[in-house]
């Protein structure tokens, strides 16, 4: 059953050097605080995986928290390269990581699969795909029932998965709507979840039937962290910070310049720092 606890303490329980974390969203819902609170707790040689990493991603590898990547498409979407990512691969800095890559296919079976409790995901897929030359996890079976030569991929199977989240209700059971991706696989697929919310209500009230509704029981910690997605979006809540992207690979270029952004706005600040920035932003009706 989901625990409420801070987003310090949720972190500090469920998450520890050479965990394998799913830090999923998809344009909507990303969980940029708690990722800020894994870098804040310095936690190591983590394999990291997710569909689409951006700039959580790329602020992760750069202070020297990841070992490998799982994932299809990396960027800083709308603007270009995750620099930090790069240096990394290219040159080593802070150190070199390892890479997984896959289709969008791939990874969404795969955590379907991870959610099913099945060792591998099996679909139709990579048949001429130079992505085979470059990951040995890429595998062709033979269908027992037609002779169809299919793809196989191993499942993901995180040891955490850390979703942001509209609301919860005071039992637990968490609300999401609007954009998704694979947050809801990526928790059931998962020995261990923890999920940033908005606010914590009563009760949902007007659900909308293309809501997810994640049950307590699938859930290890609640955290509520208003703001807790920027410079992504919360529906309901607050915008995309475009503007921000767009800093971003000015601020990320540079070794020097990333380590004093993080060193001011993650390390020397704590989750309150989102309430107070989103609260500014809606204010000022803007998205800067």
């Amino acid at each position: 059953m989901a625990k409420f606890q801070t987003l310090q303490e949720a972190v500090a329980d469920n998450i520890r050097d050479g965990n394998s974390i799913a830090f999923e969203g998809f344009t909507h819902l990303i969980p940029h605080a708690a990722a800020h609170e894994v870098i804040r707790q310095g936690r190591k040689n983590l394999t990291v995986m997710r569909m689409t990493p951006d700039l959580i991603y790329d602020q992760l590898i750069g202070m020297g928290c990841v070992k490998k990547m799982i994932f299809s498409f990396a960027g800083n979407p709308g603007v270009g390269l995750l620099r930090r990512l790069r240096d990394s691969v290219e040159n080593g800095w802070p150190h070199k990581i390892e890479l997984e890559e896959h289709s969008h296919a791939a990874m969404a079976n795969a955590y379907e699969a991870g959610a099913a409790g099945l060792p591998c995901a099996v679909f139709r897929g990579y048949r001429g795909a130079e992505l085979t030359r470059v990951n040995p996890n890429i595998k062709f079976i033979t269908c027992p029932f037609t002779g169809e030569e299919l793809a196989a991929v191993p499942a993901l199977r995180p040891d955490v998965a850390v979703i942001h989240a509209l609301k919860a209700n005071r039992n637990g059971d968490v609300f999401m709507e609007g954009i998704t991706g694979v947050q809801k696989e990526a928790v059931l697929a998962a020995k261990r979840s923890i999920v940033t919310v908005e606010e914590i209500v009563d009760d949902f009230e007007g659900v909308s039937p293309n809501a997810i509704i994640l049950p307590s029981w699938t859930i290890t910690s609640v955290a509520e962290v208003k703001g807790g997605a920027h410079p992504s979006y919360t529906q309901g809540y607050y915008g995309r910070d475009n503007a921000f992207y767009i800093a971003w690979d000015d601020i990320a270029s540079d070794r020097e310049r990333f380590r004093a952004w993080m060193d001011e706005h993650v390390m020397e600040a704590g989750p309150e720092v989102f309430a107070s920035r989103v609260a500014g932003l809606m204010q000022k009706g803007g998205t800067r």
